[in-house]
């Protein structure tokens, strides 16, 4: 069935559009990501089952693809994975005229340089937003994250480079209790909603469709909500669908080494609300990188703060004509410019 008015507030308020089989307008079906199964997943307990388990991923990827390049951040996750790398593997980070990412970039210059890797990076300006975000939109028939340009430029670079297939760390926040701000309060039902949408779409459109159904399915009591079984079930959802659009509207294959592990015990709440989010994965990263300080969380680099700083908001009749622009960030105003952009899209 279609929906524009749904759609446009459950994007607004999730990034994506939750209820399979709804869709902006006919022919036009959306695409989301399906997580592995539990059967599919290989227990570990410590920072050596992963590295073990990861050198066999790697060891079965290598017998198929004779050139694998990554999404290099300067965080754990990617950096871990870029070590098992073969030496003279391509690594991609993403860089801004605004040059805000520079901490980022000196990171990831540092471990293509301890692996041997050719370290690329990809510059993102607005022009390519104008360029590459109609592409990934077509090919999910729907707005897009943010990131979903950059990848797409990233694995269109990738492949002239020769490489056969990309490597991504996006799972690990997820299955190692990354995310801590998210998962470590004690949230009442009301306040995961407030914190977890992204933009209230009663702020922004003069049609919105109330969203509060899909929080519904994880109540479980009158002020409490099952946050772990929400974030595995709609959160993995929304950011790997992202990848797994971008990539293949690029037509390259790519690769999450952590998507199919899962931790052996309970995630230690204790120690992640102490300031030790992902302590497994720290564990590694010190095995891989014991010079190096372990670095905070380092999320993909969006220059969306600088390139929509002055942006006025739209004008399309969907938006209100009253949106507090002052107020929002700058991945806010992403989501108002790319919906436009659709919107602009559909009524070619």
């Amino acid at each position: 069935m279609t929906d524009k008015d749904f759609c446009l507030s459950s994007y607004m308020a999730f990034r994506y559009i939750w209820k399979d089989g709804v869709d902006f307008a006919e022919g036009f079906q959306h695409k989301n990501y399906l997580p592995a199964s539990d059967d599919q997943r290989i227990p570990v307990k410590t920072a050596a089952d992963i590295d073990r388990e990861i050198q066999r991923q790697f060891d079965r990827l290598y017998s198929k693809y004779q050139s694998i390049g990554i999404l290099l951040s300067g965080g754990m996750d990617s950096a871990n994975l870029a070590s098992y790398l073969r030496p003279g593997s391509h690594a991609y980070t993403f860089t801004s005229p605004s040059g805000e990412f520079n901490a980022d970039l000196e990171r990831a210059r540092a471990y293509c340089q301890k692996w041997q890797l050719h370290h690329h990076l990809i510059t993102i300006t607005f022009d390519d937003y104008q360029a590459y975000a109609p592409v990934v939109m077509r090919h999910k028939f729907a707005p897009v994250h943010s990131i979903e340009p950059q990848i797409y430029k990233a694995a269109e670079q990738a492949r002239e480079d020769g490489v056969q297939l990309m490597i991504v760390g996006e799972s690990a926040d997820l299955i190692f209790g990354g995310m801590d701000k998210l998962i470590a309060p004690e949230w009442t039902f009301d306040g995961f909603a407030r914190r977890y949408t992204f933009l209230d779409p009663a702020l922004v459109l003069t049609r919105p469709v109330d969203q509060s159904e899909l929080f519904e399915h994880y109540r479980t009591g009158a002020e409490t909500i099952d946050v772990m079984r929400f974030m595995d079930e709609v959160f993995s959802v929304e950011s790997s669908s992202s990848y797994l659009n971008a990539f293949g509207a690029a037509w390259m294959p790519y690769y999450d080494p952590y998507a199919i592990l899962v931790m052996a015990d309970p995630l230690d709440m204790q120690r992640v609300r102490n300031g030790e989010p992902k302590y497994l994965i720290r564990q590694l990263y010190a095995m891989k990188y014991p010079e190096l300080e372990i670095p905070f969380k380092i999320p993909m680099p969006r220059p969306v703060d600088a390139i929509f700083s002055q942006w006025q908001g739209p004008q399309r009749s969907e938006f209100r004509s009253d949106i507090p622009m002052d107020q929002l960030t700058g991945n806010q105003k992403w989501q108002l410019w790319c919906a436009e952009q659709f919107l602009n899209m559909l009524d070619k």
